[in-house]
């Protein structure tokens, strides 16, 4: 494993770190055992940052119980402060004590406000006082470093920089998003005052590796050396010097092992001028088919109305991208809610807005949400909605009458 200094602080983190976000679930909860393996082998293997976040639901519990068996002390651990759920200088401390007693720990060495989206919600905490806060929770031991994670654009993301001594700060940066948000240009101000930049969606959640059209997979396999999607888009990002370490969601053994790979043996500035040219065509290709720019972050969610924003997203994008691959009849099934839950398909949105003043890309989510249900919705959509909810009406008053032999269509739903 290689390592990078912190900016200034003097920390040496590891150039991959572990992004807790994504951990292995079974039947939708976090599985613990799978879970501590992952954790155990990263640390063994010299991976030394991981982060969490107060909004990851029941991951800091999950985190700090793996770590409280003697691993505590081999890391640096970072989580992060809801802001959206800060309205008193008291709510800060707060937040902090049920954090440290979720992760089992005494300290936090890396904490961080959760996506500032700009200077005016960072504006709004220093009215807070959340200066104060952060100076003397490190005077108490109970935090090392402070720093912040950032979904918004470049000037707010300076400003902010500008207007506190921070020792870190967390991005989006990936090939296909160099010039979005804080961007290139924000890494390398931050990089210019000594403050640390640590990367998340470095495969823009997964989009540049399972996702990409076909033409950009053919790029990669005629390209010499022949390399993983994967280890093409991190490779991308890890050769630029700026960059302190890059957030994985692995949550599989086979991501840690390839990840783990590539970051043993990648050095800043070693990408040739006919690699950084292959990167500007994949650019290209994925720009003329690529629908809408969501990341499947999910901080949309959940939608008062019930759309599943993320999913209908990511089925809208694949059936453009991957033509044929994708149909109509997935999205139906995705949504309908056959599976037990509840139905949340496009045209379910009431158009409330609530979704767009979460968006940490500040999309307008409504009007996506128009082109989802014009595209995807067509003529046989509602009344095969109409038949698979009446089926499953049936269903479920056959097993009520038939008695408590187990979880019904209904009991499930009322359980999730």
């Amino acid at each position: 494993m290689q390592y990078r200094q912190m900016g200034t602080t003097g920390d040496e983190v590891s150039i991959l770190g572990f992004g807790c976000m994504r951990l292995p679930k079974t039947g939708g909860r976090w599985d613990e055992k799978k879970s501590e393996r992952l954790i155990a082998a990263a640390i063994e293997e010299g991976i030394n940052y991981f982060d969490t976040a107060y909004l990851y639901f029941g991951n800091e519990a999950l985190v700090g119980k793996i770590l409280a068996g003697g691993r505590r002390d081999k890391i640096q651990l970072a989580t992060k402060l809801p802001p959206m759920q800060v309205n008193t200088r008291a709510d800060m401390d707060r937040f902090l004590d049920i954090q440290l007693k979720r992760l089992a720990t005494d300290r936090i060495d890396y904490y961080l406000l959760h996506s500032l989206m700009s200077f005016d919600s960072w504006k709004r905490l220093k009215e807070l006082g959340i200066e104060d806060f952060l100076e003397k929770a490190k005077r108490d031991g109970k935090i090392r470093r402070a720093g912040f994670s950032f979904h918004g654009w470049r000037a707010e993301f300076k400003s902010i920089l500008d207007d506190y001594p921070w020792d870190m700060a967390q991005i989006q940066y990936n090939y296909f998003d160099e010039n979005n948000q804080a961007g290139r240009e924000g890494l390398l101000y931050a990089a210019s005052k000594g403050v640390g930049v640590v990367i998340m969606e470095p495969l823009r959640g997964g989009y540049l590796v399972d996702k990409l059209p076909a033409e950009v997979h053919g790029i990669f396999e005629r390209t010499t050396p022949r390399r993983s999607a994967a280890e093409w888009g991190l490779r991308w990002v890890w050769d630029q010097p700026e960059v302190t370490a890059v957030l994985s969601g692995m949550n599989e053994p086979a991501q840690l092992t390839e990840n783990i790979r590539v970051a043993s043996h990648m050095t800043p500035n070693t990408l040739t001028d006919d690699e950084k040219r292959m990167f500007d065509e994949v650019r290209d290709i994925i720009r003329q088919k690529i629908k809408v720019p969501c990341t499947g972050c999910a901080y949309c969610m959940p939608c008062p109305a019930g759309v599943d924003i993320p999913g209908c997203f990511s089925l809208y994008n694949d059936k453009n991208i991957h033509k044929g691959l994708v149909r109509e009849s997935s999205y139906l099934f995705r949504t309908s809610g056959f599976d037990g839950g509840r139905p949340s398909y496009a045209s379910l949105c009431v158009e409330c807005g609530a979704c767009e003043k979460k968006c940490p890309q500040s999309l307008p989510i409504r009007q996506y949400l128009k082109d989802v249900s014009r595209d995807m919705e067509k003529g046989f959509f509602k009344p095969s909605m109409g038949v698979l909810r009446g089926y499953m009406g049936l269903m479920s008053k056959r097993k009520k009458k038939k008695g408590p032999s187990g979880p019904g269509i209904s009991d499930q739903s009322d359980s999730k």
